[in-house]
């Protein structure tokens, strides 16, 4: 019975850990990982600046369907998709669409000779902090979420999306008033 008691001791201590730890962490966990999970909820709002150094936000596009891409230029997906990207914005910018390309943590300098040499003429802007791949949940590069009018999170994607992904993601929302 003695040679028992340390093994007793220690699963009931490790019982009372997790009865104890477990839900501190499923309250802060997202519904779905990633930027999927934040569906419905409003899109949070971080003030940054652009690529020239002007200051920026979400609050200027109320009123208009944002699709804000996270990316670096590093990461060889993110250079396949900025093309397809400006594509788009060039095809619905009519329609209320605003594309936002959000460097995570380079300079302005680097995302902005990195965008020029793609032909991206939407909005860059620059996250040094990567505050928003954070609240988006990005689990990697790149990152989109589509925001309707009212500022909510419609969609989010994590990976590479193809031009025809794109406008199928974006086509309900922008129809949507």
């Amino acid at each position: 019975m003695r040679a028992a008691a340390p093994w007793l001791f220690a699963v009931i201590a490790i019982a009372v850990v997790l009865i104890v730890l477990l839900p501190l962490f499923r309250a802060n966990a997202p519904l779905s990982a990633g930027p999927a999970g934040l569906a419905g909820q409003r899109a949070p709002v971080i003030d940054l600046h652009d690529d020239r150094g002007a200051p920026v936000s979400l609050d200027r596009y109320r009123g208009k369907v944002v699709v804000m891409n996270l990316w670096a230029s590093w990461c060889p997906p993110c250079r396949a998709e900025l093309p397809d990207l400006q594509r788009l914005w060039a095809a619905d910018s009519a329609r209320g669409l605003v594309v936002v390309g959000v460097d995570q943590g380079e300079s302005a300098q680097r995302a902005q000779s990195f965008a020029s040499s793609l032909g991206v003429r939407f909005p860059i802007w620059i996250d040094s902090e990567q505050a928003y791949g954070r609240a988006y949940a990005a689990l990697g590069l790149p990152t989109t979420v589509i925001i309707d009018r009212r500022g909510v999170v419609a969609r989010g994607f994590d990976g590479a999306l193809t031009y025809a992904q794109m406008r199928t993601a974006v086509a309900p929302v922008l129809s949507s008033p």
